[in-house]
């Protein structure tokens, strides 16, 4: 039984007009579980990301959502269904609480406080100054941000790259959570031990074109070298 696709790209140019990063790629990201996204340095795999919430618009090409040209869709409106967490958490000034106004004006304390307990932080954090968290707390925070809006899927631009291990596993265990609640990931990893704990499908992107996709255990035996070795595959 084939997954049904969250997006739909089909030849998509995207970067400088002179130069462009992503060349033609086509691709069905599935709507369930982690996607992770892997390749070398410079491979597309950010641009890629960004178009997928118009922080960034494709030279050529067509982005579909559930159907529609996101080009058609107002970014704000795409964005509170299409959520995205970076590397650096961005914070805002004030309390764990004036970052959840930001994306959600009418936030509760009662919800700001079930957002927390859902992504592992203490309730009472919801007055602390946002700057005063740790790495691993803020970028939880971030999560729980984002989830605000009950996205429908979650971008996520290498979330741990900044952490230490236990932040890291921790941010593992919660994005596994995410998706299996119901709301899929699109994961950028550069880790292959990550990509392997994580990913239910991989795409590996290569000098800006799909070099691959499938399951990872697809993936392990893929005829090309440097794809196994984008993906950790047992030697």
């Amino acid at each position: 039984m084939t997954t049904p696709a969250t997006f739909e790209l089909t030849e998509v140019f995207a970067g400088p007009a002179d130069a462009p990063i992503l060349k033609g790629v086509s691709l069905s990201v599935p709507c369930d579980g982690i996607l992770a996204v892997a390749g070398p340095s410079g491979s597309g795999k950010s641009t890629l990301l960004r178009l997928l919430n118009r922080l960034d618009d494709p030279l050529s090409g067509t982005i579909r959502w559930n159907g529609d040209d996101v080009a058609t869709l107002p970014p704000q409106v795409l964005r509170r269904q299409v959520a995205m967490i970076f590397q650096k958490a961005p914070l805002f000034p004030g309390t764990v609480f004036d970052n959840f106004t930001v994306a959600l004006p009418d936030v509760s304390r009662a919800r700001a406080h079930h957002v927390l307990e859902h992504v592992g932080l203490d309730p009472t954090l919801v007055e602390r100054d946002a700057s005063k968290l740790s790495g691993g707390e803020a970028q939880r925070m971030c999560i729980a941000r984002a989830l605000l809006t009950e996205p429908a899927v979650l971008l996520a631009d290498e979330p741990t790259a900044a952490l230490d291990t236990a932040s890291r596993r921790t941010i593992e265990d919660l994005g596994r959570s995410v998706a299996d609640s119901g709301v899929p990931i699109v994961w950028i990893t550069h880790d292959t031990d990550q990509l392997r704990r994580l990913a239910d499908h991989a795409v590996v992107l290569v000098d800006g074109q799909v070099a691959a996709f499938g399951h990872v255990s697809e993936l392990d035996q893929h005829e090309s070298a440097h794809v196994r070795e984008l993906v950790g595959a047992p030697s």
